[in-house]
């Protein structure tokens, strides 16, 4: 099959040290790579994954890209992955030593379903066919595992072409903005709302640092959201209801890198 390697045009890395393997008398290091979605306003966006590689050092060479290993190549749907579930993509044991980088390639059926049930293929642009290529400069350890998340955010990576015809077959673009993050160190928010039926999209802003990170999810069918890979810092949360439903706003939320703050059950009555 034919693949196509996409380059993002924006990312975010924030990566730490993952937990200790099980195997502690081994000598190797373990890498997991999984996948999330921060979701947007469709009914599916399937993703064909055909391989995830990394490269030991910062060069361009092809000959230093190394396959891993993947549980299952194929389509995923990225908004099955939300509010804290994830698909383990990759997990594989390495010699201890130094990974510069991650790049994720994609095979050529790629698609989305809008909300009234029609299909687009997702056009790639020519400029970026050479790879979806994230720097991660991790000093695999012994013992230790690492775990990135590709956080894929699929508001900002679809864009629509032209006026929107719904007759027009290339009526969509796939320009990934993924974030790399691991979720052993990374702190997170979660909480849920009510009611349940509400999915409102989900906003923590750091408001501690100039320029403010902004994150996004939606909530749920039952209720329940959870942002992760959330930097440590001091938030605003803010929670866009449909009508009739209100907007509410958290602020001074507190994430430290060890622990999930929990804000509890929001009303947006």
């Amino acid at each position: 099959m034919k693949t196509t390697r996409l380059f993002p045009l924006a990312l975010a890395a924030f990566l730490a040290l993952g937990g200790c393997s099980k195997d502690s008398g081994s000598n190797m290091a373990k890498m997991e790579v999984l996948l999330t979605d921060a979701p947007g306003d469709f009914s599916a966006v399937m993703l064909d994954v055909q391989q995830v590689q990394i490269h030991t050092d910062d060069t361009n060479d092809e000959n230093g890209w190394q396959a891993l290993p993947l549980l299952k190549a194929g389509q995923y749907n990225v908004l099955d992955f939300v509010n804290g579930r994830s698909a383990l993509l990759a997990s594989a044991d390495f010699p201890p030593g130094h990974v510069s980088q991650i790049r994720l390639v994609l095979g050529s059926n790629n698609y989305l379903v809008t909300r009234d049930g029609t299909r687009y293929d997702l056009k790639t642009p020519s400029a970026q066919t050479s790879g979806l290529k994230l720097k991660i400069d991790a000093d695999l350890t012994q013992d230790v595992t690492y775990t990135v998340l590709l956080d894929f955010d699929v508001a900002k990576s679809i864009v629509e072409r032209g006026n929107g015809n719904k007759a027009d077959k290339d009526r969509f673009l796939l320009k990934p903005v993924i974030r790399a993050v691991t979720t052993a160190v990374a702190g997170g928010i979660k909480g849920s709302v009510t009611p349940t039926t509400a999915q409102p999209q989900v906003l923590a802003i750091r408001t501690s640092t100039v320029p403010n990170d902004t994150l996004s999810t939606f909530a749920d069918a039952s209720g329940g959201f959870l942002l992760r890979g959330v930097p440590a810092g001091t938030y605003r949360v803010e929670f866009f209801a449909p009508s009739p439903l209100k907007n509410v706003v958290r602020t001074g939320i507190n994430v430290t890198n060890t622990q999930i703050t929990d804000l509890g059950s929001v009303d947006l009555k």
